[in-house]
């Protein structure tokens, strides 16, 4: 009788408490729905679903699964520790399918304790805009260089289809657009995207919003993507000067690389406890000896040095220096804490 009644009183209990999972695993998540609207049958569209772990227990994503095949659900990083974060990246398969279409993520969560969450999407493949190739991919870009990459735009429908403008937030591109044929009911367009030589060091992802004349869908993105990277490279990086007594100096060699010859003309930094031996010749790799004289205060080392060449100041990242000058105990206080002699 005592078993059955225990029996029937964790039934009763597990609703709840499953309930209360999913709630845990639901607030880690900042946004649980996305609408990619309309979009071109072929381009590339994807949207991250970001997430934090805001517990104490580690998080172990186990799996993600789509109800649809027009979408394709992957985990960024499945283990988070506290307050580490990470992305679900859902691809629409503009490829395979067409129309109205929308699926749920399930994303599934083992630890610290079982969990699901779901996710949604929807948006319109529509088939009378085709973009070749299917987003503009610029790869990786020397900074302080430009790159255009050309998108054909396709439509087939009614004759007076335009596009009208193009809209994007990101000032570091550059569209220009021109009408390369109309008959029949097809229209083409020629995008040429520039990225500009001012854009700064790092990833971009990014879209480009096709403004026409449709009334019913006025707006396509274009998906942009590409990495601007240092033309001249710093190593080691950071540079870690280790742990110094007050008085000690410490000298370590930086290699400072670019593909042409380049001249560095100076190296600023706030910090007067560093010196340096500075080039006087022009040559693809540098060796630059970077001396640090430790003074009396004791504590934590971190210096950001910037790194001035012929090339222009972004060419270069600043070069974060680590290190910490730790004070000595006197000798006194060392005898204090030695243990004395043992009386047999």
């Amino acid at each position: 009788m005592q078993r059955t009644i225990l029996i029937a009183v964790m039934l009763a209990i597990a609703p709840i408490g499953n309930a209360r999972g999913q709630e845990w695993a639901q607030k880690m998540f900042e946004v649980k729905s996305h609408d990619f609207g309309s979009v071109a049958r072929g381009s590339k569209v994807e949207y991250r679903f970001k997430f934090k772990n805001l517990y104490k227990e580690p998080i172990h994503i186990s799996h993600v699964r789509s109800s649809c095949g027009c979408i394709t659900p992957s985990i960024i990083k499945d283990n988070l520790k506290t307050y580490e974060t990470s992305e679900i990246l859902a691809v629409y398969n503009t490829t395979s399918f067409t129309g109205a279409r929308s699926a749920t993520i399930t994303v599934s969560i083992d630890r610290p304790y079982p969990a699901e969450v779901q996710l949604r999407v929807k948006g319109y493949i529509r088939t009378d805009v085709v973009f070749s190739p299917a987003s503009v991919q610029f790869g990786s870009v020397d900074s302080g260089q430009s790159n255009t990459k050309q998108v054909n735009v396709s439509y087939a429908g009614r004759s007076g289809w335009r596009i009208e403008d193009i809209r994007s937030t990101n000032t570091n591109l550059e569209v220009n657009i021109a009408e390369s044929h109309r008959a029949g009911g097809r229209v083409g367009y020629r995008l040429n995207v520039r990225l500009k030589e001012d854009a700064p060091v790092g990833s971009m992802k990014d879209q480009l919003i096709l403004v026409t004349n449709d009334q019913r869908n006025p707006r396509i993105p274009l998906y942009v993507e590409g990495r601007v990277v240092p033309s001249i490279t710093v190593s080691p990086s950071p540079l870690f000067l280790g742990t110094l007594k007050p008085g000690q100096r410490v000298t370590k060699q930086l290699v400072v690389k670019c593909k042409k010859p380049f001249k560095i003309e100076g190296i600023d930094c706030d910090d007067d406890r560093f010196t340096f031996k500075l080039p006087t010749t022009s040559r693809p790799v540098h060796l630059v000896p970077v001396t640090f004289t430790a003074d009396e205060k004791p504590g934590k080392l971190a210096q950001l040095l910037s790194i001035r060449t012929d090339r222009g100041d972004k060419t270069v990242p600043k070069l974060q220096v680590k290190g910490e000058v730790v004070a000595e105990k006197s000798e006194a206080k060392v005898k204090e804490v030695q243990p004395g002699p043992t009386t047999p």
